[in-house]
């Protein structure tokens, strides 16, 4: 039997951050596998344009079935899986080369957005089962996270277009500060590592194993 493969990714540090908790759990996981799959990781740059061009290229090395990729949310309290990737940039803070887009598309005359194709409640709900803290977000932000999250999910649709290659599911999780960050920010919550590196074994697990997603409680008010 042909091992599947997952891609996950995460980013390098950004705004002034010593580390990014993303590529710290993601790089975890490089070479982790179980029957039927392995997972491959690689780091994205916090830049605009770069960081899709990054992804595009892991994804032709790799031909993955899942690709997930991860980024830091500094302030949230959970495992935030995502719901949505809208087609806008609007930066609150310059990226890596000191960028800062305003209110331009991701992908001229892309479409307005594109959904999750991972079974994102059921990921949450595996999470919440194994003592995790987790919830589905309706927000990727307009920065670089959601910037690489429309990107991807662009690349996916692209690929089924064109046909010739394996079905590709893909979304975007967000993760909170490591502890040693949230102590640079005071009454930021944090969630540790090994949290983190367990959540994501499970979110893999489960984009592996439910084709269909549960259908439960997960939206939001604001």
């Amino acid at each position: 039997m042909t091992k599947k493969t997952v891609l996950l990714t995460g980013f390098e540090p950004f705004n002034k951050e010593p580390i990014n908790p993303a590529w710290e759990a993601v790089r975890a996981l490089a070479g982790w596998g179980e029957e039927g799959f392995t997972v491959e990781a690689r780091q994205l740059a916090c830049v605009f344009g770069q960081s899709i061009a990054e992804l595009a290229a892991a994804v032709n090395e790799y031909n993955p079935s899942i690709v997930i990729a991860v980024g830091q949310a500094g302030g949230r309290c959970d495992m935030s899986i995502e719901r949505v990737a809208i087609n806008v940039d609007d930066a609150p803070i310059p990226d890596n080369l000191h960028r800062q887009l305003v209110d331009q598309p991701v992908i001229p005359d892309g479409p307005a957005a594109y959904f999750s194709t991972l079974p994102i409640k059921a990921i949450v709900h595996e999470l919440r089962a194994a003592g995790l803290p987790a919830s589905v977000s309706q927000t990727a932000g307009t920065f670089v996270c959601n910037h690489v999250f429309y990107g991807l999910m662009h690349i996916a649709a692209a690929r089924q277009k064109t046909g010739g290659f394996a079905p590709l599911r893909a979304g975007f999780i967000h993760i909170p500060y490591l502890p040693q960050q949230a102590a640079r920010h005071p009454g930021a919550p944090s969630m540790a590592l090994n949290d983190v590196v367990e959540g994501l074994k499970i979110a893999v697990k489960t984009a592996l194993a439910v084709d269909v997603d549960v259908r439960e409680l997960g939206g939001a008010t604001h």
